[in-house]
């Protein structure tokens, strides 16, 4: 399993909304114990077991609108099927607090996701967009994925990194239809006592 977050290197890029991807896998590295250790193809690496598989986490150093420069060689070295890749990335599509996993799409307007899709030569690969919300009034959106989050942004993120977290292991573990069907829902969304439509 080869799950890649996207977003900028650096520290000034650290906390944009455009580096969700970095904090999602930094999350999920945290809680199984896996460093980011070496640098492969232009991306930091770590590497663990979870379910009897080998998981390999890669955060591409290329700055974003270069990565697939880091991921198909990544897939190549590694021999990751496109089925067992998951790319994890911001999306202003989808409100704050927002999660969703597919199994292929455009990358729509997301520059990450374009050069990706250029460098593999497919869409059909596994992606978990992760919801920044749009810019406000008339704000160019390059300029607002380059914002830091505000503070109470923050608060909510805290609990869709983790959240993000849970789906990654749950597509390892069980798949990518079942993280769909338990991920693709916002609980915060439903009036309690309904169990769905």
């Amino acid at each position: 399993m080869l799950i890649v977050g996207l977003g900028n290197p650096g520290p000034e890029y650290a906390r944009n909304r455009h580096n969700v991807g970095f904090r999602v896998v930094d999350v999920f590295a945290q809680a199984h114990q896996m460093a980011f250790r070496r640098i492969l193809h232009q991306a930091l690496i770590a590497e663990g077991r979870l379910a009897g598989q080998r998981v390999i986490l890669a955060k591409p150093q290329t700055f974003m609108n270069l990565s697939g420069r880091s991921v198909r060689p990544l897939v190549s070295y590694y021999r990751v099927p496109l089925n067992r890749l998951l790319v994890v990335y911001d999306d202003m599509d989808l409100p704050l607090g927002a999660i969703r996993l597919r199994p292929r799409g455009s990358p729509g307007g997301h520059n990450g996701m374009k050069s990706i899709v250029q460098a593999l030569g497919t869409m059909d690969f596994p992606r978990l967009r992760v919801g920044i919300g749009r810019p406000p009034g008339h704000m160019n959106p390059a300029d607002y994925v380059l914002q830091d989050f505000r503070p109470d942004e923050e608060e909510i993120l805290e609990g869709v990194l983790h959240r993000a977290a849970q789906a990654i292991r749950t597509f390892i573990e069980e798949g990518l239809e079942a993280a769909m069907n338990r991920f693709n829902v916002q609980p915060a969304m439903r009036p309690a006592g309904k169990t769905g439509e």
